[in-house]
């Protein structure tokens, strides 16, 4: 509609010229009305575009954070699991390294344990949906600057930052699988010489190295943290109850 006043308006002016019944400053004033309705529909028009444009994005942003905010929760899950599994190795590799045992290395405690001597442990974050928004350049249409400077933060800094600790923990882990698998023996049908492998000096290196995933531990907290802080910003951003 507005381009069809314009155009309407835009014969008009070419035609002011041409008629003879009016005199020159009727014309100059008649001129400068038709300008002035060219101008106002054309930045009408722009309004208009511009907050359609706008409210579309803002559509746009709205399902990204929502779907975020679905994958964060999910993620925390995660984390929280990852985060005691580091704990309860924690726990047995310093058991299998205290100084303070008393008749060697319990078969019970090592059993019960045992998953968490030769198991690894690693975030698998739901990012997927934050690459294809970023990936998109729409990033910077949140208009929330804290929400998306922390978003950017979480995916770019914290989480990489975790992933770089449990990898290096990890390794060392590897490593200690190695010389499990290169020395275990089985002395009979139920049993093995791991509380004999676990006592000699190798593997005690490799253990005292496994008995500090302390920084792990910590980054998995700030990730953590920083997930909720997202998450609750999100939920007020659309006046969430959840």
């Amino acid at each position: 509609m507005a381009e069809q006043e314009v155009i309407k308006h835009t014969k008009k002016v070419f035609s002011i010229w041409s008629m003879k019944e009016h005199n020159i400053w009727r014309k100059i004033r008649e001129f400068l009305v038709e300008v002035f309705i060219i101008v106002f529909a054309i930045t009408l028009s722009i309004w208009f575009h511009n907050r359609s444009e706008h409210s579309q994005q803002q559509d746009e942003v709205k399902e990204f954070l929502l779907g975020l905010k679905s994958d964060l929760e999910h993620d925390l899950v995660e984390m929280a699991n990852d985060k005691e599994s580091y704990e309860r190795q924690k726990y047995i590799f310093s058991y299998v390294t205290s100084p303070n045992l008393k008749g060697g290395l319990n078969k019970d405690t090592l059993r019960e344990n045992r998953s968490w001597l030769f198991n690894t442990t690693a975030l698998s974050p739901n990012n997927g949906r934050f690459e294809g928004f970023k990936s998109s350049g729409h990033i910077g249409q949140i208009e929330n600057k804290e929400l998306q400077n922390d978003i950017m933060d979480f995916y770019q800094e914290d989480i990489v930052t975790l992933l770089s600790s449990t990898d290096a923990y990890i390794m060392i882990k590897r490593k200690f699988f190695d010389f499990e698998i290169q020395n275990l023996k089985r002395t009979s049908d139920s049993t093995n010489n791991l509380i004999e492998i676990l006592l000699l000096d190798q593997a005690q290196n490799l253990c005292g190295a496994l008995r500090y995933p302390n920084e792990v531990i910590s980054r998995y907290e700030t990730c953590m943290a920083k997930a909720r802080k997202i998450i609750n910003e999100i939920k007020a951003e659309y006046d969430l109850k959840n």
